[in-house]
């Protein structure tokens, strides 16, 4: 019969844990560069932007990217309309937020500096919320009102 040693089934099991949450910690400090992507456009600028669509893809989101296409972005996908509040941590470029309706209708931007914990908010709730460089919406003439176009906005009637 095999005696039961308590101390070393503890050091194997803290062990485990100490190495789960080392591989966990490592995970989060790449960026995310294989999500699902999405075209989007507004009139005739395009926008190849990845979908983060669960909790965890958002809650990472941009972070430790250290450079990304002007025409690339990510769309930030949610259950349902709600007050949307986003901050840089971890956040390593200068990024503008367009915080989006359902049918794909900008209700405000917000440009935020790297690494920040500023919170930045939708002036209304919204489900989606799309990142660009800092500055691609001014650049292109994009602003609150404007109609964002592609698969993931319904279409009002």
């Amino acid at each position: 019969m095999m005696k039961f040693n308590l101390i070393a089934f503890v050091k194997g099991v803290c062990l485990s844990m100490a190495l789960a949450a080392s591989f966990a910690g490592y995970a989060q400090d790449a960026p995310q560069m294989t999500l699902e992507r999405v075209q989007l456009s507004a009139g005739m600028h395009r926008m190849d932007v990845q979908v983060a669509a669960t909790p965890d893809q958002r809650q990472t989101g941009l972070m430790f990217r250290k450079d990304m296409p002007q025409h690339e972005g990510m769309v930030f996908v949610f259950e349902q309309a709600t007050q949307q509040c986003f901050w840089m941590k971890n956040t390593l470029l200068p990024l503008s937020a367009a915080f989006v309706d359902d049918d794909g209708t900008i209700v405000n931007i917000k440009d935020m500096a790297p690494l920040s914990l500023e919170s930045h908010c939708s002036a209304k709730p919204v489900r989606y919320v799309l990142e660009m460089n800092q500055g691609w919406f001014a650049k292109k003439g994009i602003k609150a009102g404007t109609r964002l176009q592609g698969p993931l906005f319904s279409v009002r009637k």
